[in-house]
């Protein structure tokens, strides 16, 4: 197996092969997702050439590297103008194309009924901390409680779509109420897929960029002892029987990761 393509590490971006360049192009915003972390999921608990199913098919990526790993991808997606955005990337695609269907995720039993998927992976909206859209609809404009009965309802109905013996990635993040405490949305998270018959198999954390952190939290934290948050939760979940789960996805590259002319 060749080693992982999307690698960025500690290299320029005139470093980088042309498709990861692109990649990071269209990751130029807010909100962008890891393609790294896109290929590890694919690579680690999707077989070869699976159909991976998106709930919150939010952007590009997901999309464009499950094409360029041989995966067939179909995301959900409520805004219409953000399904014409992922459109205008197929170009970067290089294996089945990426499909992206327009509607609210919490109809994704009718949206994907055709589909039977080898993983679900996915990153939700993280209740109102980013409002994507002033649609009733959009999960991050809802009411704390009416939020966490919609996310339920679509890990539940996603869930449904897929296979058994089969692994679901989600990565999810936690945020405050108006009190600033937070409102445990990973381990709503769990509750969620328990109840709709998957268990937790592996929780990994992904530490994001310092940045400009500390500047940011300095004051808030003199006034309100809130600390900042550096990383997200992957939770890994396993419907069916984990053995039969791993064995479905095959051969897996793990160790270091080559840096040279071909990382």
């Amino acid at each position: 197996m060749s080693n992982l393509t999307f690698v960025k590490g500690d290299r320029e971006a005139d470093d980088l092969d042309p498709v990861s360049q692109a990649i990071l192009e269209v990751g130029s915003g807010t909100s962008i997702f890891d393609p790294v972390i896109c290929e590890i999921a694919y690579r680690w608990f999707c077989p070869p050439g699976g159909t991976v199913l998106d709930p919150f098919a939010g952007g590009s990526v997901r999309g464009i590297v499950a094409s360029r790993l041989g995966r067939r991808y179909v995301g959900i997606e409520l805004r219409p103008e953000q399904v014409a955005a992922n459109i205008a990337q197929l170009h970067l695609a290089d294996g089945p194309e990426p499909e992206w269907r327009q509607g609210d995720a919490r109809e994704i039993a009718r949206l994907a009924a055709d589909i039977e998927a080898d993983l679900i992976f996915s990153c939700p909206p993280y209740w109102n901390l980013e409002r994507y859209s002033d649609d009733p609809a959009d999960l991050s404009n809802m009411e704390r409680e009416d939020f966490f009965a919609a996310y339920s309802t679509i890990i539940r109905d996603t869930l449904a779509r897929l296979r058994d013996d089969r692994f679901a990635v989600w990565i999810v993040g936690d945020v405050r109420d108006d009190d600033g405490c937070y409102v445990n949305l990973p381990g709503r998270t769990v509750e969620a897929f328990e109840a709709a018959g998957a268990r937790l198999y592996n929780d990994a954390i992904l530490v994001t960029a310092v940045g400009s952190l500390p500047v940011r939290v300095g004051r808030q934290f003199e006034v309100s002892r809130k600390l900042g948050r550096t990383h997200q939760n992957v939770m890994v979940f396993v419907k069916g029987d984990p053995r039969k789960a791993t064995e479905a996805c095959g051969a897996v590259e793990f160790g270091e990761i080559a840096q040279g002319d071909d990382a």
